[in-house]
């Protein structure tokens, strides 16, 4: 099985960092200054499950190389267009592409491009970083990845056999009957996360020190779950207690990477993670008060970046 990654940053890095170690065909589509960097120093990953260096397979443009039986999207949502774009070339006949996003508008854009029939839905559960130096650390005890089919067809050959390939590299996940519930689930999880904790600024143990910070973050979770029930993926009483438990741990340094890119005066996937959510709600005729004074926040937080690099 041959496997195109999009990108060897963090996320992507990592996975095909694990899945080239265990012995899985594994090509990077990187940009010019990514390639040079890997072929100089290799692929370097600090890791709480071991660290290695590798010299890895790049290519620089999606024709090389292809077809490709399984492509890894691991790109930030708002650089979804030009992903689509470079992947094209190397998307054949029997391709299936697996995109490692969160919420669900990239698959409506996948959809449209590559066919419905190509396009999987996928996650991943990963603490990565990549730091100035281009070195993926990974720095949580877990590392999962999940993909599955979206309907209620059994699984094609290529999932099976990228199944096999994540199991060999020590990843956790692999398969998943249940896919597309896990990424309402995350959505959820993730969108109040980063509503919360960029309204708000701190991680999700500070909000917790407001007065109303417990109130506040409850109301939001319900909010995005309403949202999920009105498309036909209630999380139910089970994953709700898991979304919660992860969300008001006092003390809890667990922090959206949105805040983290906002603070450093990066490009945030507001758009994707928390407009997608209200966009879906308004349809449904669902209020969320909560979530859009966040997006506003976010929006003039945008609009004033996009001013500066004007």
């Amino acid at each position: 099985m041959k496997i195109l990654i999009l990108g060897a940053g963090a996320i992507g890095g990592y996975v095909g960092g694990r899945l080239h170690q265990s012995g899985a065909d594994v090509t990077f589509l990187v940009r010019e200054k990514r390639n040079e960097a890997l072929q100089r120093d290799g692929l370097v990953i600090r890791s709480t499950k071991g660290d290695i260096t590798q010299t890895v397979k790049t290519v620089v443009g999606g024709g090389e190389g292809g077809p490709y039986d399984v492509i890894l999207l691991t790109c930030k949502a708002y650089d979804l267009d030009s992903a689509m774009d470079a992947i094209a070339p190397a998307v054949g006949a029997h391709t299936t592409i697996v995109p490692l996003l969160n919420g669900m508008r990239h698959l409506e854009a996948l959809d449209a491009r590559f066919g419905a029939e190509k396009v999987v839905g996928g996650l991943a559960r990963v603490g990565v970083a990549m730091n100035g130096e281009g070195h993926i650390l990974h720095t949580s005890p877990f590392a999962v990845i999940s993909f599955g089919e979206r309907g209620a067809a059994p699984a094609r050959k290529a999932l099976n056999d990228l199944d096999a390939a994540i199991k060999a590299s020590g990843i956790d996940g692999g398969l998943n009957a249940n896919i597309v519930q896990d990424l309402w689930d995350k959505w959820i999880m993730l969108c109040t996360l980063a509503a919360t904790c960029c309204l708000m600024r701190g991680s999700s143990g500070d909000v917790l020190e407001a007065d109303e910070g417990l109130a506040i973050v409850l109301e939001t979770v319900e909010e995005a779950r309403q949202v999920a029930v009105a498309a036909g993926h209630d999380p139910g009483e089970k994953g709700l207690k898991t979304i919660r438990s992860f969300l008001t741990v006092k003390g809890s340094k667990f922090t959206a990477s949105m805040l983290h890119d906002l603070e450093k005066g990066g490009m945030v996937e507001a758009d994707h993670i928390v407009g997608d959510m209200i966009a879906r709600a308004k349809k449904a005729g669902l209020a969320t008060p909560n979530l859009r004074l966040a997006y506003a926040h976010l929006q003039v937080y945008l609009a004033k970046r996009a001013r500066k690099a004007a």
